[in-house]
């Protein structure tokens, strides 16, 4: 007969979702069941802990009404504390489920009164183990006895047992998740004992002549081992000296080969699976040169590798080291000898680089998929307080030994008191990695699988918002729980690091804890700031007082400190912060636009801390800040900059002031392009057109100004002249840098009737008073106007007529000069001029018969000289990126010829920018694909480090960095992990050798 609708109803308030399935195996409990119910709605997924215990009372005996079955109803009926346990379980683990279907005589082990409250200690829980293989554990080396199948199945089954009852704990009675963590860890290193002894069993009577010890490391070392984790451990070994001072000691590789045996060994006894499962994975992947290293070392061995050549992490994976099994005594030999080394760690060079590389690594190790639901590697995850309270255990624990404890929450604990964090935020940073904690352990526990992605269906949030006491809408409450605490976490890992610093230097009210500045500058110096007194200094000037805008600072600060320290120079990115800041602090705008717009803030200090060119541009236009909060960063197209231009220019009288309006807009967009550039949202192509157009503006709305000044000047109506700029070389390439000047031509038209003298003293002066406005120093880089490439060069006449060039070219021009025109682009100024002038130097760039032999020799005989006499001197030709070799006078010279010689039949070839013509040179055959990829990748490639360098140092150069904390700015702009000079340095001479190699047989047919 079915239950009423009632008894329905009521089921589904006790939280069942399938009621017809629960009242069936509620059927088959019997008078039993009601009893249960209330125990059974108090479990993460009531369903579940139900068919459970079916299932269980089927494995228990055959028979319905047989004495296991009623045994344990009937002690589940009278035991409430059993009942708890055992249901909890049941409600939380399939795996456990599983293992008590096959075990049901364990869960006889859940009825002890003291369960709830009593703790196994560690050497019960080892003895235990121990046991079950068939060792003795009061010998001081034990060894299986049990064959070892057995012994491999009774560790398994042992070790399950343990873990049901901490389970049961954990989930009927509260236990704290730090108790939880180490008797897990307790349980692991107990089953690592029993492992060794199966492990000594193989390897025979030769174990008895090593000393070997197993020192866990990570969350084991910790005493924070998770449900279900890989167990890190390092192995040492020594030789056993003999008593007998006669009995010569055992040879040294032999005892290496035992130790190796052992370790191996022990590693499968834990790892292998069987019908029992496995327990866990041994990792020994920590020890010294990882994977490709000695699976074991002795103290010598271990001391040499960590004073030569140890990295910062190996000295952060050792803050969790462990002696947990085999020779204790060895092993605390050990973890003392490496003592001083990891607490030193940070005075190391290159420990700031390397933290900050560990940093970025857990960031991009995150799988796209599971990003968002990362549990531990996700922002405001387990990692980010972990990370946290390590850096600051390496940072001050070298004077403060009361914080170099292991245990993440200790840690905590102990920080607080010392004051390295505020009382407050220790206390919340402490609740939220226990609830990440608790959420860890829940997800793990319903298959022991090794996970940290939180599960995003419904029934799983459900079980486990459930587990975690969520008993309204469970789904929903994690979700937003686990939200809250993200959040949470990821301000206070800001907050813990960086907030203290500013309480070192400004009288904050408030709780929050105040390092002395001597114990600030340490913190600021593992932080990567180079002069940490100084940036002291600024600190203190930006937060000191009680106005609106100290408190905002002291908001900000602490995410713009971690920005700049994430950057290539965190010290000139604080003093320009302070700069800006200084000369916007009062304007209403500036502080809420950072305080409100986190995009804008984190963008600002990035480019503070990358660009010494942007930070100067910034200082000169504030105003400019505002770009940082547009969506797209990008280059703005001709039109809309040429419009602000004239309009800025419009509105002044004077020439001077009106180029200085418009020269403030090309100042806002240059720090538009160097902050998309410093933040990577564009690339070089993309920058050497935006320059270039940035220059076409500049000079079409200069050329204006200057020609209503110039007509006011001489009292005319109307222009005697037509009058056009030619862009050259980098600028009529389109390839800009931002340190290029801008090459161009100047020509000329008289107007019909006009006085042809007249006409060319107007043109003079047009092309003299552009110059000197655009040149004039200003807030923004002045624009050097460099007419060097006309006829005759300096000597000739600064402007000529369309017919003075004819005549020019047919009579004088040398080939240099027709390779010159190849990057000829009229771009400003009268249209029809700039058109006539492109007809008329087409036929010298592209002859129609080509080049003759004679002139391909001419053209590299003068490249030759160039190669020879242009070389700054004491510039290094390997890494001077203009003129070195395989840098971009080797790649544009080798597309050039090419371009003379064939574009008269290659139309594809007629175009001024290198990378298109060097295409159209691919496609036709003219050059190799794979040579004409490595040249475009190439000069990619320098282009980008030339940028690099101006962006860095805030003044053009053609040669790598020389000082150190330049070069590795550059490196870290380009993207190089830890800020790698010498990788930079090491991929810049491979591309140009291997550019200079194809230049050899391109360009000089070697």
């Amino acid at each position: 007969m079915s239950r009423p609708l009632s008894s329905r109803t009521a089921l589904l308030g006790h939280g069942f979702t399938d009621v017809d399935v629960a009242e069936a195996n509620l059927a088959l409990l019997g008078e039993g069941a009601d009893p249960l119910l209330w125990i059974l709605a108090g479990t993460a997924d009531p369903d579940l802990a139900l068919a459970g215990l079916v299932r269980l009372l089927e494995a228990i005996d055959e028979d319905p009404a047989g004495p296991g079955r009623a045994r344990l109803l009937a002690t589940l009926v009278d035991e409430d504390g059993t009942a708890m346990r055992l249901l909890s379980v049941l409600g939380t683990s399939l795996a456990l489920t599983d293992h008590l279907v096959r075990h049901p005589e364990q869960w006889e082990d859940l009825r002890h009164p003291l369960l709830g409250s009593t703790r196994p200690p560690a050497f019960w829980l080892r003895a235990c183990l121990l046991g079950a293989v068939g060792a003795d554990p009061s010998d001081p080396a034990p060894v299986a006895t049990l064959p070892d199948a057995q012994a491999m199945l009774a560790m398994r089954v042992e070790y399950r047992r343990h873990l049901l009852l901490l389970t049961s704990r954990d989930l009927a009675h509260g236990v704290g998740v730090d108790d939880v963590a180490a008797e897990l860890s307790d349980l692991a290193a107990a089953t690592l004992e029993a492992g060794l002894a199966v492990a000594r069993q193989r390897v025979g009577a030769a174990a008895a002549d090593v000393r070997l010890a197993v020192i866990a490391m990570g969350k084991c070392g910790a005493r924070e081992l998770n449900y279900v984790s890989d167990v890190d451990v390092v192995f040492v070994h020594e030789p056993v000296v003999p008593e007998d001072p006669d009995t010569p000691a055992p040879d040294p590789e032999r005892v290496r080969r035992t130790a190796t045996q052992l370790a191996s060994h022990l590693i499968r006894v834990c790892s292998d699976p069987t019908r029992e499962g496995e327990i866990w994975e041994v990792d020994a992947a920590l020890r010294p040169e990882g994977k490709a290293g000695p699976l074991t070392r002795t103290l010598d061995g271990f001391l040499g590798y960590y004073e030569r050549w140890a990295s910062t992490w190996e000295f952060q994976a050792l803050l969790k080291r462990r002696p947990v099994a085999g020779d204790l005594a060895l092993g605390r030999e050990w973890s003392e000898m490496l003592d001083p080394l990891v607490w030193t760690a940070a005075e190391r060079d290159g420990f700031v680089e390397q933290t900050q590389a560990m940093r970025r690594r857990v960031v991009e190790h995150l799988s796209g998929k599971d990003a968002d639901r990362q549990l531990k590697l996700g922002e405001g995850g387990l990692r980010d307080v972990e990370f946290a309270v390590q850096m600051l255990q390496l940072v001050h624990g070298r004077a403060d030994e009361t914080i170099r404890c292991t245990a993440t929450l200790s840690a905590l604990h102990h920080l607080t008191e010392g004051g390295y964090l505020g009382r407050e935020d220790g206390e919340d940073l402490s609740r939220a990695y226990e609830f990440l904690r608790r959420l860890e352990h829940r997800i793990q526990l319903f298959r022991l699988r090794r996970t940290h992605v939180v599960p995003d269906d419904e029934a799983s949030l459900r079980r486990l918002g459930r587990s975690l006491g969520l008993m309204k809408e469970p789904a929903a409450a994690l979700e937003a729980e686990w939200g809250r605490v993200r959040r949470e976490v990821s301000r206070l890992h800001q907050k813990v690091f960086y907030r203290p610093l500013l309480t070192a230097v400004a009288a904050i009210p408030g709780p929050d804890a105040r390092l002395t500045p001597a114990a600030a500058a340490t913190r600021l110096a593992a932080l990567g700031y180079r002069e940490p007194t100084a940036a002291l200094r600024h600190l203190e000037a930006l937060t000191a007082g009680v106005g609106r805008a100290a408190a905002i600072q002291r908001t900000l600060l602490p995410a713009m400190l971690q920005w700049f320290a994430d950057c290539g120079d965190p010290d000139g990115g604080l003093f320009g912060f302070r700069r800006i800041s200084e000369s916007l602090g009062q304007t209403p705008w500036y502080l809420a636009l950072l305080r409100d717009e986190g995009q804008v803030a984190e963008r600002l200090a990035r480019v503070l801390a990358t660009s010494k060119y942007a930070t100067s541009l910034l200082e000169h236009e504030p105003q400019g800040l505002r770009v940082l909060a547009d969506t797209d960063l990008g280059p703005r197209p001709l039109e809309p900059m040429l419009e602000e231009m004239r309009a800025a220019a419009a509105r002044r009288e004077e020439p001077e002031a009106a180029v200085r309006a418009l020269r403030a807009v090309r100042r806002r967009e240059l720090f538009r392009l160097a902050a998309a550039d410093s933040l990577g949202l564009v690339d070089v192509e993309q920058v050497g057109a935006a320059l270039s157009r940035l220059t076409d503006a500049t000079l079409e709305t200069a050329l204006t100004v200057v020609e209503r000044a110039v007509l006011a000047a001489r009292g005319l109506e109307t222009a005697p002249t037509r009058f056009a700029v030619i862009a050259m070389g980098r600028y009529g390439g389109f390839e800009l840098s931002y340190g290029s000047d801008a090459d161009v031509l100047f020509v000329h038209e008289p107007v019909e009737g006009a006085d042809h003298q007249e006409a060319a003293a107007y043109a003079q002066a047009l092309a003299h008073e552009l110059r000197r406005l655009l040149g004039l120093p200003g807030g923004d880089p002045p624009l050097v106007i460099d007419a060097d490439l006309r006829p005759e060069g300096r000597s000739g006449p600064l402007v000529r007529t369309l017919e003075s060039y004819a005549a020019y070219y047919e009579r004088w021009s040398m080939v240099w000069e027709a390779q010159a025109l190849l990057r000829a682009d009229a771009v400003v100024g009268d249209p029809d001029l700039r058109a006539a002038f492109t007809a008329l130097v087409d036929p010298l760039r592209f002859p129609e018969a080509g080049l003759t032999e004679d002139d391909v020799l001419e053209v590299r005989r003068i490249k030759g000289r160039v190669d020879k006499e242009r070389l700054p001197r004491g510039a290094d030709p390997a890494t001077h990126l203009k003129l070195g070799r395989g840098g971009l006078a080797d790649v544009e010279w080798t597309v050039q010829l090419i371009q003379m010689r064939h574009g008269h039949e290659v139309e594809g070839l007629r175009r001024c920018r290198t990378l298109p013509a060097l295409a159209a040179a691919a496609e036709a055959g003219l050059v190799d694909g794979h040579d004409a990829e490595v040249l475009a990748d190439t000069w990619r490639w320098v282009s980008r480090v030339r940028n690099a360098v101006t962006l860095v140092r805030g003044k053009p150069s053609d040669q790598l960095p020389k000082d150190a904390h330049d070069r590795h700015a550059v490196a870290a702009l380009l993207g190089y992990e830890d800020g790698s000079s010498e990788e930079l340095i090491e991929d810049h001479l491979r591309r140009t050798r291997t550019a200079r190699q194809v230049v050899d047989r391109v360009f000089w047919e070697d």
